[in-house]
Order: structure tokens, then sequence, then C-alpha cells
């Protein structure tokens, strides 16, 4: 375990195994021991990261709001601090907004990025729209059922509790984060970057469907995209063979 200064804040994370390195950045509802499923079976192939963004987990959560343009720099502290290069961030829903800025934020210590299941904030009109329409139909149902398959809830109930508790760790909830999708980056910033971007989406994404990750892979030069048929949301936690396989197909395409 380790803890990084933010600009005055600090940053939780934990280092396991040894090898190319892989960041793994949690979404609203998670910290850094939602990946247990990703440490145990990837560490002793890399060198694996775990972060909790400010009011995450065990970070510094004192702050009486939270504004998501700070999270970059909680991951790049991190970066900073184990002095980590050609890492492969890999971001979670919100968590993919924060890889992918502190990512353009220090490219000489990353050597990709994967959004998963989002697109990262990137601004782009057409993008906006298709990410709004998505939203639309997301806030209709359940928050769970946006995030886990309902027959994954009915066989694997345990599971589904130890997700839901999961947030009960955090200060810092989705009504919280302000800003997280102001001012994002534009596709020419990206680019222009020579960051490798990879989106890692499910066919079965409630709240992000695979049309418009398909649709930000094709406006997206040299992306990359790796659609696993089937997958909810929350492909980490109810499928993580699937996710681990993306990510070590992704990883060693970097090497």
């Amino acid at each position: 375990m380790g803890v990084a200064d933010s600009s005055g804040t600090s940053i939780y994370y934990e280092r396991h195994g040894r090898g190319p390195a892989v960041v793994f950045v949690h979404g609203s509802g998670g910290h850094h021991a939602a990946w247990w499923q990703q440490v145990a079976p990837l560490r002793d192939r890399y060198t694996v990261v775990t972060v909790d963004l400010r009011g995450f987990g065990n970070s510094d959560s004192s702050m009486r709001e939270f504004d998501g343009r700070d999270f970059p720099g909680d991951v790049v502290a991190v970066l900073n601090q184990e002095d980590l290069t050609g890492a492969l961030l890999v971001g979670q829903s919100i968590g993919a907004v924060a890889a992918l800025r502190a990512a353009l934020m220090r490219p000489g210590r990353v050597g990709g990025v994967v959004l998963a299941h989002s697109l990262g904030g990137i601004d782009h009109p057409e993008l906006a729209r298709l990410v709004a329409a998505d939203r639309a139909r997301a806030v209709k149902l359940p928050v769970l059922d946006r995030l886990l398959s309902k027959d994954f809830q009915d066989k694997q109930p345990a599971l589904t509790f130890l997700f839901q508790q999961m947030g009960t760790f955090n200060v810092a909830k989705m009504a919280d984060l302000r800003n997280l999708n102001t001012g994002g980056p534009g596709i020419e910033e990206v680019v222009s970057s020579g960051v490798p971007v990879c989106f890692l989406a499910g066919e079965n994404d409630a709240v992000l469907s695979a049309a418009t990750v398909r649709r930000a892979h094709e406006l997206l030069p040299g992306s990359r995209l790796e659609l696993v048929p089937g997958a909810p949301h929350s492909m980490y936690w109810e499928a993580p063979e699937l996710f681990n396989d993306a990510i070590i197909r992704i990883r060693e395409d970097l090497a």
C-alpha cells in the first residue's frame, strides 16, 4: 500500500506483483478493493496498481464537495510516486474520464488507456447526443439493473450483495462529482497526444450502448475496440474472466 500527494490531498493506492504496469481506476461505486478479481489473476504477470480517487475508499475524503476535474491529478500523483512508465491505465465508467485526462497530462508515463464502459469524456457533439440518449433510457431502470444483468443478480446473490456494499465505503457519490464531464478533450487532442486508446465495452451495457461505443471508435482514428458479447456495464465484476482476458490482450499488444 502507499499514499501519494495530489496537490495536498492524500491518495491511497496499492501495488501488487511485478512486470509491465496496469493501473486500475474505479467507477462511482468502487474503490481499490473492487478490483479483487483483477489483482489476483494478473499480479503474477504485471505490476497491478489500484487507486482510490479522492472521496473514495482510503483516500482523503475530508473536502466538503468533490470536483471531477481533480481526479486526473490523483492518478498522475500515483504514477509519479511509483515512477511508472509505459503504464496501461484502465478506467471503469467515470474512472475512464480520469484515466484519459491523466494520460493526456503525462503521456510519457502512459503506454495506453482502456476506456471501459465509457467514452472517457471525449468532447464531440455527435457523441454527446448519443450518450444523452443512452442515459435517458438507462435512468428508466433501477440502478442495480443498469450495472448488473438480471441473470447474474438471480444466480449470484452473494456477489450482488457485495457489489452493492462496495459503494458504502465511499464518501463521494455520483451526484457529488461536479464538472466530471466539463472541458473534456477533443478528438484532435487525443490523437495528437500519441496515447493509444482502446474502448472496452459490453454488448449488453445498459448505461452506454454498444452502438455508441462503436461510433466513438469510428470517430477516433487509431483507436481499438474490444466489444464483449453478452457483457453488462460492470463486466469487471460480473464477467471478470472476459474482462481480464481483454486487458491481457491489450497490455500484450503494447509490449
